[in-house]
């Protein structure tokens, strides 16, 4: 059983700062459908469209009828667990600062055998001496997928039930970004989304939350139940004055282990809804260059320390919209910057990767605010999105799409993006 983790002590200064060397990461065009599945955490193998057989490894034709139509396919995970073995000793640099490592032999129920990271809490093989006639005891594991500190998807053998500090095993901590026990960066505290974010971060085991607010002398209605919460600190935080940026990253960069960028300005307009580009502006300058301001200023440090020791910095959350799929013309500037961002966060992940530091984007549908009220049901609720970012921390996922509209939409946008235009533009 996974014995809960315990406040790390502070670090002595003295000591060295461990560097990310990151697992083997290599994977070929094929194998990488996987990972995709993982980073929405999901778990597929391909399934043969000819014979039905399930497929491991990941290949180009069919292993029993060398049929090329191979599909993707969600899998239960259900297995039994053939072998197991621990690692004390590995010439990778990964590994070797990690050791020892649990690793095991699982036959899944729909045919192939695979190699997992096995959790703390699956139980051990019995042991029998050679020659022993009694049948051996079976165990149970339930195999999903998650993404390694290389942004790569590898297999995790987990107990069939769940336990109360499973989240606390030290392999699986290497491959989420749970916020117990970390220093988490809220860039706006002023809005509904902000304050659920703020008290669903705590509620997961934060040790400090700093919430920004950009007009400090403005008393807005919430603030006070947040600031009495004993892990909050409010700080000034203006994303769209660099200077203020630059005084924050260095009053606390260099301690901060999760950076949650909900800061946004929405407006509902288009092209012709409004004359001139003063909303535009201020949605760009928000949305997408106060994200640049923030990735400048605080990525540095972060890729710095994400490593050192069991709270190490380890996410970049960016709350973007599933408007930034395809452009949705009522609030069409909006979509536009979103957008923009989405792009730019790509460019952050990219850049991020190296050093182990996972960026989560989230695509919510409209949420359930002043800006969306012309809007029809279903809508997502600040207290709903703020328990999808952080189960998605805790789940070590890389994109989400919370509620019913952004679940819908993006799977239009997969069968069919063009479709999904004209859908959008005739108010579908």
């Amino acid at each position: 059983m996974t014995m809960p983790l315990m406040k790390p002590r502070k670090k002595n200064p003295v000591l060295r700062t461990r560097q990310m060397n990151l697992p083997p990461w290599a994977r070929g065009r094929t194998a990488l459908g996987m990972t995709a599945a993982a980073a929405e955490g999901r778990f597929e193998l391909q399934v043969c469209q000819r014979c039905r057989a399930v497929q491991y490894p990941p290949r180009d034709a069919c292993h029993r009828c060398l049929s090329p139509e191979l599909k993707w396919t969600a899998q239960t995970g259900e297995g039994e667990l053939l072998s197991e073995t621990v690692l004390h000793h590995s010439n990778d640099p990964f590994y070797r600062e990690r050791l020892p490592w649990r690793l095991g032999l699982v036959r899944l129920d729909v045919g192939p055998t695979v190699i997992v990271h096995l959790h703390g809490d699956v139980a051990s093989l019995p042991a029998f001496a050679a020659g022993h006639a009694a049948r051996r005891r079976q165990v149970r594991v339930h195999v999903g997928a998650r993404l390694d500190r290389a942004g790569t998807a590898v297999l995790i053998g987990f107990p069939p039930e769940e336990s109360e500090h499973m989240a606390d095993d030290k392999m699986l901590r290497e491959m989420t970004s749970d916020p117990k026990f970390r220093k988490i960066l809220v860039t706006d505290g002023k809005t509904g989304v902000g304050q659920a974010l703020v008290k669903a971060l705590v509620k997961a085991g934060a040790e400090i939350v700093w919430v920004g607010h950009a007009e400090p002398w403005i008393k807005l209605p919430g603030l006070d139940d947040i600031t009495a919460l004993p892990q909050v600190t409010l700080v000034p935080l203006d994303l769209t004055n660099g200077r203020s940026v630059t005084e924050l990253a260095g009053e606390i960069g260099g301690k901060v282990d999760i950076v949650v960028n909900n800061a946004e300005v929405h407006r509902a307009f288009g092209i012709a809804a409004r004359r001139g580009t003063d909303a535009a502006k201020a949605e760009m300058d928000i949305n997408y260059f106060g994200l640049l301001r923030l990735a400048q200023e605080f990525g540095p440090a972060l890729k710095g320390r994400s490593a050192d020791g069991e709270t190490h910095a380890a996410a970049w959350v960016n709350l973007l919209s599933v408007y930034a799929l395809s452009n949705f013309p009522p609030h069409g500037t909006f979509s536009a910057s979103k957008a923009a961002a989405y792009s730019l966060a790509q460019c952050l992940r990219a850049e991020m990767r190296p050093s182990g530091i996972r960026v989560v984007n989230v695509f919510p549908g409209p949420i359930d605010d002043e800006w969306n009220q012309n809007l029809p049901p279903p809508k997502v609720t600040p207290g709903a999105l703020a328990s999808a970012i952080v189960k998605a921390l805790k789940d070590g996922v890389e994109d989400v799409y919370p509620g019913d509209v952004a679940q819908e939409w993006v799977e239009r946008w997969r069968e069919n993006p063009k479709v999904l235009e004209r859908e959008l533009a005739s108010g579908g």
